[in-house]
């Protein structure tokens, strides 16, 4: 039993997210579009008996200068519940516009609009879908490691985020606090 709680304990937190990151380096006078634009992305997983998680949110942007960047990341979730007969397996989709400046060393501000089409089990025991819109805002720590690779740590907090008034409202977030960390990579 201990084994498998600390084996769901380890998948439950393995999770690898890849964003593009910049740090200190100055931009060229006039640069160009290519060395402007950054990709990267995230990537989450995780199995149990109960259920199966897989995440991916590839992210696009572009370097309005050397502490400002803009953005959009596309972000599909892909859940499988199985402690129901038959499975269940629920599928959520969106986008991200963000905006990040780092204003202070590593420090950084960030927010961002998310709208989330997500799917549900509804009381009934059917799936259902429901939109989300969700306005973030926050900021972290950002420690490069060499030109385009680094670590970093976030909190943002959802201005729309709302809590369920009954049994039967459904939300993607059970918090309004979103903690973000991981490995950062640019391509």
């Amino acid at each position: 039993m201990k084994k498998s709680t600390l084996l769901l304990l380890f998948a439950g937190c393995l999770s690898l997210q890849a964003y593009a990151q910049w740090g200190e380096e100055q931009m060229a006078d006039k640069p160009s579009i290519k060395d402007r634009m950054f990709f990267g992305g995230g990537f989450g997983l995780s199995f149990s008996s109960n259920y199966d998680y897989f995440s991916i949110s590839p992210i696009i942007g572009y370097k309005l200068s050397p502490k400002v960047a803009a953005g959009v990341s596309i972000i599909y979730r892909y859940t499988k519940y199985k402690y129901v007969t038959p499975s269940l397996s629920l599928n959520d989709y969106g986008a991200s516009p963000f905006i990040r400046y780092q204003f202070y060393g590593p420090l950084f501000l960030h927010a961002e609009y998310e709208y989330l089409n997500y799917e549900y089990i509804a009381y009934t025991g059917e799936t259902s879908r429901k939109s989300y819109k969700s306005l973030l805002a926050g900021g972290g720590f950002f420690q490069p490691v060499g030109r385009h690779a680094g670590i970093y740590i976030s909190a943002l907090y959802n201005f729309s985020y709302k809590n369920p008034t009954s049994p039967y409202d459904y939300y993607p977030y059970s918090s309004p606090w979103v903690l973000r960390a991981g490995i950062t990579a640019g391509f």
